[in-house]
């Protein structure tokens, strides 16, 4: 049997000539949409903005050739901004976020290049498949963060596409961007340190770096994958279920769509929660709440947070997700701020609410992610929903419609509403129209 890479480098030669289903195509469209929206929304925070270190208005200026900007340079912000708001796709087999490792660098790459929109949706396609597959064949140290492991390499194989790699350098790229991998930490997304949120910039921007080193004559590991995801940052590889179906099931329809503001495992809980507060009006009145008990798995039981110390921390605490959404019902960004944080009403809500794991809810991901949430009023009503899986993947999808409104939503805290329109109406016809129409919408 060929090795891991050998197969991925393979399938990105042929990349060219695969046939790739019309509904596949669209499932790129809506992800790459999507990464677009979360990128616009997460250049509107003033980290960000600092970190882009320009006095220019429109920070997408970045994007025009007369700028100057590397590739790398735009790569890391992008990836970055991207992450911020914890409102980018994911893939849940893969247990991370496949679309904004591939994203921001291959647009970095393709832009002012004359590609067409179809050759960099086909670029991306691939790349968020091999990004995938190394995800849901890993079986990552619980202690690190799935951010900057093998997203880089979905980045990698997106570009390697881009350019009609042959089967060779592929290989000799992939092994060269493994050994680039972070080594991250779990506890900065449960701690709230801000620095997790650099993981998928550093990623994005190590596949360019990686191919400067391919192009100056570095090399790789005969196998890196192998290497670093079965022995490293992984205590175990599975070689057949990374190349299972490979060319035949493409890992971007199988991904997930989120409108809640935080981490997906707070996801279950707070469409349970929605289910109560549709049912029960009463659970509006927040002083009338005595206890919420949630159940969930075991990924989920982790946000146990009550005193999440900043933004970043409240997006993965269950207490806080659960206690904004009953003061703001909403859960979409402005739930998920600073003043939020500080709210009295909020915080002393979230000492009312305790997340335990249910282990045969465990059992059941990652097909499913269920949870279970109780209500318990002060004169003794008890108020109960149950989520099997929660909503947004393929097995209970968001609409376009809700999809659409999200990324006005999150970009209209840049742009005009027309501007919006305009480039979500460019992402959604991409194989039809030049790259950079949807590039130069992006910049004016």
């Amino acid at each position: 049997m060929e090795s891991t890479v050998t197969e991925f480098a393979n399938f990105i030669e042929k990349s060219a000539d695969i046939e790739i289903p019309d509904s596949t195509l669209h499932s790129a469209k809506l992800i790459v949409a999507d990464c677009l929206g979360a990128i616009v929304g997460g250049m509107a925070e003033p980290e960000i903005r600092m970190l882009a270190d320009s006095e220019s208005e429109n920070l997408f200026e970045i994007l025009d050739k007369a700028k100057k900007a590397t590739d790398e340079s735009i790569s890391f912000l992008f990836g970055t901004a991207g992450t911020v708001l914890e409102m980018d796709e994911g893939h849940q087999f893969a247990k991370g976020h496949p679309g904004m490792h591939v994203f921001p660098a291959l647009l970095a790459a393709a832009r002012n290049k004359g590609f067409s929109g179809e050759e960099f949706l086909r670029a991306f396609i691939i790349g968020y498949d091999v990004g995938a597959r190394i995800g849901l064949a890993s079986n990552l140290n619980p202690k690190m963060h799935p951010h900057g492991t093998w997203g880089g390499l979905g980045a990698a194989a997106s570009l390697a596409a881009l350019n009609k790699m042959n089967a060779r350098d592929a290989t000799e790229y992939l092994n060269i961007v493994s050994s680039l991998t972070l080594a991250t930490s779990r506890k900065t997304m449960l701690e709230g340190a801000t620095v997790r949120n650099s993981y998928t910039g550093i990623s994005n921007k190590m596949a360019h770096v990686g191919l400067m080193l391919l192009r100056a004559g570095f090399t790789g590991e005969q196998d890196g994958i192998k290497s670093i995801f079965d022995g490293v940052t992984s205590d175990k590889f599975d070689d057949k279920s990374a190349v299972e179906l490979l060319g035949k099931r493409f890992e971007v329809s199988r991904n997930y769509f989120k409108l809640h503001a935080c981490c997906r495992y707070n996801h279950a809980a707070l469409d349970a929660l929605w289910k109560i507060i549709e049912q029960h009006s009463e659970v509006k009145n927040i002083n009338q709440i005595k206890k919420i008990k949630v159940q969930s798995y075991n990924l989920a039981a982790e946000l146990s947070d009550q005193n999440p110390r900043n933004v970043l921390a409240c997006k993965f605490s269950i207490p806080f997700a659960i206690s904004t959404t009953l003061v703001n019902l909403d859960s979409g960004v402005l739930s998920f701020t600073e003043i939020m944080r500080t709210n009295k009403n909020i915080q002393n809500l979230c000492q009312k609410v305790t997340i335990v794991e249910n282990t045969t809810m465990t059992e059941k991901t990652p097909d499913l992610r269920p949870a279970d949430v109780h209500v318990l009023m002060e004169n003794g009503s008890t108020f109960k929903a149950q989520v099997t899986t929660n909503r947004g993947d393929w097995q209970d999808p968001y609409s376009e419609e809700e999809l659409k409104l999200k990324f006005i939503s999150l970009t209209t805290r840049l742009w005009s509403q027309k501007k919006a329109l305009n480039v979500y109406s460019k992402s959604i016809k991409l194989e039809k129209i030049a790259l950079d129409d949807l590039i130069n919408s992006i910049i004016n």
